[in-house]
């Protein structure tokens, strides 16, 4: 299974608009960050995990032609705010729990009338809930967590675990991440915010989850240099940059 992260940065993405700081004037790759956003290609299953307001740039750069399903972590706009950009790729798969979809339908109207205009994206919808289910054969495994007191979810796909805009995950959520190979996780920046892990809070959760390999995602511009912070983590947490590919 191989894993492509189109994007790793937090909703306003980085560089910031109108921000001067070292990390947004940076002229590493890495400090450039894209809203958050991974692709899972295992066989001939391609699923994309959120698809935010960059999603026509990512999938221009990445040559993504195809999709099987896309999951949607939560309604928030910077990860849901490009499944307009789907419709020159056939018929979506969208597979999110049902307050989600009700939301997706009322943001989205034109793809659900019955009398549509035509060329607007046919969107499929499949109403999850955190019981297991399978997308071609593809087992997934959705957990709970919270955003704040929003509940979202995660998804567990064998031995890798994907995890965005979370504050809270619950002992009994972090008992189904066992024996993982890898797990994504947010790390927003190194002080504390309200609804997201800061980077303290994520690497405590990522000592308790116990992966072998962890990668922090959806991080402003307030996380710093890639290199600088990358040099203060322990060998096996990293944080994530948009193009980075790992197999499990």
């Amino acid at each position: 299974m191989e894993i492509l992260f189109l994007g790793t940065g937090t909703s306003t993405g980085v560089p910031q608009i109108g921000c001067k700081c070292r990390v947004c004037t940076s002229t590493d790759k890495k400090d450039k960050r894209l809203r958050a956003s991974v692709l899972i290609s295992e066989g001939g299953n391609r699923i994309l995990i959120d698809c935010g307001p960059d999603l026509r740039q990512q999938l221009i750069e990445y040559n993504v032609d195809y999709l099987s399903a896309i999951l949607l972590t939560h309604e928030h706009y910077d990860h849901v705010g490009g499944l307009d950009d789907v419709r020159p790729l056939g018929e979506a798969q969208l597979y999110a729990e049902k307050k989600v979809l009700n939301i997706i339908q009322r943001n989205l109207p034109y793809c659900f009338g019955e009398n549509r205009y035509p060329g607007v994206p046919k969107i499929n919808l499949h109403e999850i809930s955190e019981k297991e289910f399978s997308i071609n054969n593809l087992k997934i495994q959705p957990i709970r967590a919270k955003h704040a007191n929003l509940p979202i979810l995660g998804f567990r796909i064998g031995r890798f675990a994907y995890f965005t805009d979370v504050k809270t995950i619950e002992n009994k959520a972090i008992e189904q991440l066992k024996d993982l190979d890898i797990l994504v996780l947010n790390a927003l920046r190194p002080f504390e915010h309200i609804s997201h892990l800061s980077l303290n809070d994520a690497l405590e959760l990522s000592e308790k989850i116990g992966a072998k390999k962890t990668y922090f995602t959806h991080m402003s511009h307030d996380m710093g240099l890639h290199k600088e912070i990358n040099a203060q983590l322990p060998q096996n947490i990293q944080l994530a940059f948009d193009g980075l590919k790992l197999n499990v």
